[in-house]
């Protein structure tokens, strides 16, 4: 790891002069994925703004029905909060298959939302890898792939998204909150938050220099009946292969995002429209497009069969 200096800031105006007056800066709050980043060098921060003391972890409700998720709130503490269980159960699910305990205590909303790929390549600084360092090439794309993208790729990367948290968020359309240092905040919904590859996989979201997170907000709760089904390697402490997250109604309607397949939580309105028409007509709808490789093509059949499972499950 390379030595790097470290400040406290007391607000989140306080937290973005610091970022834009230091060059090579970065904010730490959990630091479940950054740490192991510096550690292995994919990360470099010169220096760390902690961001834990700024306030910005509380749920609250919105004046219109929804809730309001401060960047900071532990993903413990958002899994377990009385409203999210009742009324966005999916959300609690999708947190409590992610990680262990001890991550899911330190992990905040924000943090969730920015981790990086789990890709073997980008992980490997032995390795070309365009997300890490843009121009070097994708070897995973002859190579091993068997927990990589399958949809919304590009020939300069296949790799994938790694949050459980973003793909219940998909389903359930929530907003971002981000602020800037002139005090302006902008709304992205969490559709347009994540970037596909095309030709600048290094960028992952659209985060601009010199912006931080400051909350998600979640609509109006939609009724239904909330799934989460992950399917992954070993029992626990694993990224999915394929995750599916649905809200379902009475009626057979519902709304479905999938995780494990893509550069970010995937969703497709013509794949709600086709629900009512069965697992395997949504299943084509959302993967329509999809360029599997040799190793991971077995995730399309994956996504027909885990989805089969959770409109099983919404009928016992």
């Amino acid at each position: 790891m390379r030595p790097f200096t470290y400040e406290r800031a007391g607000t989140p105006v306080e937290a973005l002069a610091a970022l834009a007056r230091t060059p090579g800066a970065a904010f730490i709050a959990g630091g479940t994925n950054l740490l192991d980043l510096m550690k292995l060098e994919i990360a470099t921060p010169s220096h760390l703004i902690d961001v834990n003391g700024l306030g910005l972890n509380a749920v609250e409700a919105t004046p219109e029905g929804g809730l309001r998720i401060g960047a900071l709130v532990r993903n413990t503490d958002l899994a377990a909060h009385p409203r999210i269980r009742a009324e966005y159960g999916v959300l609690s699910r999708a947190l409590l298959a992610g990680a262990s305990g001890q991550l899911r205590n330190k992990a905040t909303t924000a943090g969730n939302l920015l981790q990086r790929t789990r890709c073997p390549y980008f992980y490997d600084p032995a390795q070309p890898c365009n997300k890490r360092r843009p121009g070097s090439g994708c070897p995973a794309i002859a190579g091993v792939s068997r927990g990589l993208a399958v949809i919304g790729t590009s020939e300069a990367c296949i790799a994938q998204n790694p949050s459980d948290m973003a793909v219940a968020l998909r389903v359930l359309d929530a907003t971002i909150e981000i602020a800037s240092l002139d005090s302006t905040i902008r709304t992205v919904p969490i559709a347009e938050f994540h970037r596909l590859p095309g030709d600048a996989p290094e960028i992952d979201t659209v985060i601009e220099p010199g912006e931080l997170i400051t909350a998600v907000t979640l609509p109006p709760p939609v009724g239904g009946r909330h799934h989460y089904r992950k399917v992954r390697d070993r029992a626990s402490y694993a990224f999915a292969l394929v995750s599916v997250a649905a809200v379902l109604q009475p009626d057979g309607t519902g709304r479905l995002a999938v995780g494990g397949i893509a550069p970010r939580p995937w969703r497709r309105d013509d794949a709600d429209a086709a629900l009512s028409h069965g697992a395997g007509a949504a299943a084509e709808a959302l993967l329509r497009g999809a360029r599997p490789t040799r190793d991971n093509a077995f995730k399309l059949p994956l996504v027909a069969r885990t989805l089969d499972a959770v409109l099983h499950d919404a009928k016992v």
